[in-house]
């Protein structure tokens, strides 16, 4: 059976698996689902149909599934939240449920989200990702994978944000970030990942022609469009090809360029 804590409230409806953890003071209502050896600390509240995978960390004061604060919403709408399996995430952490009816706000696996992070509605972020204290992510924010967000960072709604690409802190984001990209103050680009495409396993060729798309798209001199008509007549690594495809399907805001 869970271990609950007796001054916990959780919901007949809610599903536990048989090892979960429960903390003191925590509120889990109906419909939530929370998978094997997850621990829910203190005080913390999973409402709006969440479901969980296995071996979750929830700190202390939490939020998960609250309704998104969005002016309008209709708080009969039947959406949720989804996070995957063995995510870290820490003290004070609120994460929204979708505005779309049947739709999901989405954490995959192996994440760790400081103190104080927030996810607004309908987040799609992928795996192995590390967001600094208070980091703000508006809604409809696309992450990748192994990106790390530095404390304090403020990103606009609808934006992109690449697989191993790294954000300074206190950054202010409001266009896409590239994949294997560095991103800092207002929208600036500062080179490339150089230390995380090392440490993410990259071939010496995978990394050299990452570094001949990045020049391309971002110091060639010419615009993306016809920096991308050449890139058409080249050939590429896949690597590299995720950092063209970037560029050819921004998102509405658009592509951050280096100053």
């Amino acid at each position: 059976m869970p271990k609950i804590h007796p001054s916990a409230i959780v919901s007949e409806q809610a599903e536990l698996a048989d090892d979960v953890t429960v903390g003191a003071f925590t509120i889990i209502d109906a419909g939530v689902k929370i998978g094997m050896g997850c621990r829910i600390g203190a005080q913390a509240w999973i409402t709006g149909g969440a479901t969980m995978g296995e071996g979750n960390s929830v700190g202390y004061g939490s939020i998960i599934g609250a309704e998104p604060q969005s002016i309008g919403f209709d708080p009969e709408t039947n959406s949720s939240v989804v996070i995957g399996s063995n995510n870290n995430i820490r003290e004070y952490v609120t994460i929204h449920r979708s505005i779309e009816e049947g739709g999901c706000t989405t954490v995959e696996d192996k994440n760790y989200l400081m103190t104080g992070v927030h996810l607004a509605h309908d987040v799609r972020m992928g795996s192995h990702n590390s967001l600094a204290n208070n980091v703000l992510l508006a809604g409809h924010i696309k992450m990748g994978d192994h990106i790390f967000l530095g404390g304090g960072g403020g990103f606009h709604q609808f934006i992109h944000i690449g697989s191993y690409s790294i954000v300074q802190g206190n950054a202010v984001v409001s266009l896409d970030v590239p994949p294997f990209c560095m991103a800092h103050g207002r929208n600036e680009l500062a080179g490339l990942n150089v230390i995380g495409l090392r440490r993410g396993g990259f071939t010496p060729e995978e990394r050299s022609d990452i570094k001949r798309a990045y020049n391309l798209l971002f110091r060639g001199g010419d615009n993306l469009t016809e920096a991308l008509a050449v890139a058409d007549e080249r050939t590429w690594t896949d690597v590299a090809k995720t950092l063209l495809h970037s560029a050819r399907h921004a998102s509405r805001k658009g592509l951050m360029q280096r100053a």
